[in-house]
């Protein structure tokens, strides 16, 4: 008779990925990939090879494992933008150029689904839903990254500007679902440089 395996206790060794990390990096791919209402907990747990129990002892609720993977979403999206921002942090005006840019270049690769917090908005309309918390301070910390660049671009009313660009990337995010984004670069940052006219 074959001897049972105890679970393991503690942090994974070295190089090895933890339940958590797991469970969220499956979650997070299905939750994209899929629809975050299309899929259960059972798929995740299938998927990610973490018993359930594991899975409700890491993330109490789906509506945690959601928030949690809103989190990731935002916490990656800040890194890139924080990257990109320290590049060009003495022109305000490349630093615009290269955060749209970079922006349509991930809306034009092949696994885009659009974003993930409009995504979010769109599948949970309770305002108080901890992912749509999450999701909408997403976009109120980019308009409100938007204004501080083009108030030192010396705009007149900076957070009227970085309300329309924020529109602006918002919608390109819209149409990267239903049309091909050759020329979305070009066009989202040539819309939002008019505005700064």
């Amino acid at each position: 008779m074959k001897a049972r395996a105890r679970p393991r206790r503690g942090a994974p060794p070295k190089g090895e990925v933890s339940a958590r990390e797991r469970i969220l990096a499956t979650a997070s791919e299905l939750f994209y990939r899929e629809g975050i209402r299309a899929i259960g907990v059972d798929t995740v747990v299938e998927q990610s090879g973490v018993s359930k129990t594991s899975l409700y002892r890491l993330f109490d609720s789906k509506d945690a494992l959601i928030a949690a993977f809103a989190a990731e979403k935002d916490r990656s999206f800040w890194v890139w933008w924080d990257r990109t921002e320290k590049l060009h942090a003495d022109n305000p005006r490349a630093l615009l150029v290269a955060l749209l840019s970079g922006i349509a270049e991930r809306i034009g690769r092949p696994a885009y689904r659009g974003c993930p917090f409009l995504n979010l908005v769109a599948e949970f309309p309770d305002d108080s839903h901890p992912g749509r918390v999450i999701a909408r301070n997403n976009k109120e910390e980019m308009r409100a990254r938007l204004a501080t660049i083009v108030a030192r671009l010396g705009v007149g009313d900076p957070n009227r500007t970085a309300s329309q660009i924020a529109l602006l990337i918002n919608g390109a995010y819209v149409c990267g679902l239903i049309a091909e984004p050759d020329d979305l670069r070009a066009d989202l940052v040539d819309a939002a440089i008019k505005l700064l006219a």
